[in-house]
């Protein structure tokens, strides 16, 4: 007999604490790649092909629970439309996979979908744009299942900045902060990837919920502006919120900023956008790396973010959000969806304790969304909804 590895300890853990996946952009690789033919991407089958992502991968990977990003790009001339067509994807998915995938609108969900040995899936709307300046459509987003808003993508909205924008409203306006506060009432979850530095803070000023990072890591390790800076993770056991490290490559790997940033000129030069990820997308983007040999990121190179992260937040405040299927690279040993257990390993074998560890990948995304509903609940006792508007606000 040999003695189990860490990889088998990995495993036998995500047996019991599946991983709760903070974003995963596969609804998008649909829209783009065959415009929601569902024949066309049957994830029921293996889609290494041409996605991170399928159910035989999320079973390998050990995901018990998936925030589906409903995103869409903030230059759309209609985004709310193009999000409610992300959301439907979303729906018909569970519809034709009901023996993986469960509908999960609540942390009770949830967990009746993990007892059910079935996938929680979960939504969430990355860029405030996609609310077209009206808390009336946030409500709507809710009612539909969206749980949680990334304030913005990489473009500012009119009332919050993005950390890849030029500063606009100085982080959140009058209306930026109304919108935090009706996502408490609401018992939606706000997400600060993706937003300024100076957004983060005022939301953590304003949010009386916990906050969430879907995707995002340590800029102490990696310094991108798309990263969280230290005096912020140590505000999240006051809020009570969470960060879910991503694996993007150019976040984690810092010799991985400046090579992203020549390909994503490379990109635009021959008429793509920079995040597109297409057959013939991801044809330039080989041949450009074919000329410049991209820097690799590894499972060490997003557990050295963990390790950070865990000291400047403390491990009851982390979890995981891989980005799949929104990034044309990922680290080696975390390919697609099915590299999770080897992560855990990783971190095993840096001592992180099966306690962490659960907290890590289960009970910390659990616990952030039941407490964002509780306070939703006591805020729907006191406060009628907001019809404020971003004119009567911000003028």
């Amino acid at each position: 007999m040999t003695e189990p590895t860490s990889l088998d300890a990995a495993r036998e853990l995500l047996r019991e604490f599946p991983v709760v996946d903070g974003h995963n952009d596969l609804p998008w690789a649909l829209r783009e790649q065959v415009r929601y033919d569902l024949d066309a991407r049957d994830i029921a089958t293996p889609q290494n092909a041409h996605l991170h992502t399928d159910i035989p991968r999320l079973r390998e990977g050990g995901v018990g629970a998936q925030y589906w990003s409903v995103y869409v790009r903030s230059d759309l001339p209609d985004a709310v439309t193009a999000t409610l067509e992300q959301i439907d994807c979303v729906r018909q998915l569970i519809a034709r996979h009901p023996q993986d995938l469960k509908s999960a609108l609540t942390a009770a969900d949830m967990a009746a979908a993990r007892a059910e040995g079935r996938i929680a899936s979960l939504m969430g709307a990355e860029g405030g744009h996609s609310i077209d300046n009206s808390l009336a459509t946030l409500r709507a987003l809710y009612a539909l299942g969206v749980r949680y808003l990334t304030l913005t993508h990489n473009d500012n909205t009119a009332w919050a900045d993005s950390a890849t924008d030029e500063p606009g409203v100085g982080g959140l306006s009058a209306f930026g902060r109304a919108v935090v506060r009706e996502m408490n009432r609401e018992g939606m979850l706000v997400d600060l990837s993706h937003v300024a530095a100076t957004t983060m803070r005022d939301a953590l000023d304003t949010s009386v919920a916990p906050v969430i990072f879907s995707h995002s890591s340590a800029r102490a390790v990696c310094d991108h502006p798309r990263n969280i800076p230290d005096d912020v993770l140590e505000r999240l056991p006051g809020n009570g919120g969470m960060a879910m490290v991503t694996f993007v490559p150019k976040f984690v790997l810092q010799a991985a900023v400046d090579w992203t940033a020549e390909a994503d000129d490379n990109m635009r030069a021959h008429g793509f956008h920079h995040l597109a990820t297409t057959p013939e997308a991801m044809k330039v983007h080989r041949a450009f790396e074919e000329r410049r040999p991209r820097p690799v990121a590894t499972v060490a190179t997003v557990a050295d973010h963990l390790d950070h992260m865990r000291e400047a937040a403390g491990v009851d405040h982390l979890g995981i959000g891989g980005d799949y299927d929104g990034t044309a690279f990922t680290p080696d040993g975390l390919t697609d969806v099915s590299g999770y257990p080897n992560l855990i390993a990783e971190l095993l074998d840096r001592g992180w304790s099966t306690t962490d560890l659960a907290k890590l990948t289960w009970q910390n995304a659990l616990r952030v969304l039941g407490a964002a509903e509780d306070v939703a609940q006591d805020l729907r006792t006191t406060r009628p909804p907001s019809n404020a508007t971003l004119e009567s606000l911000d003028g």
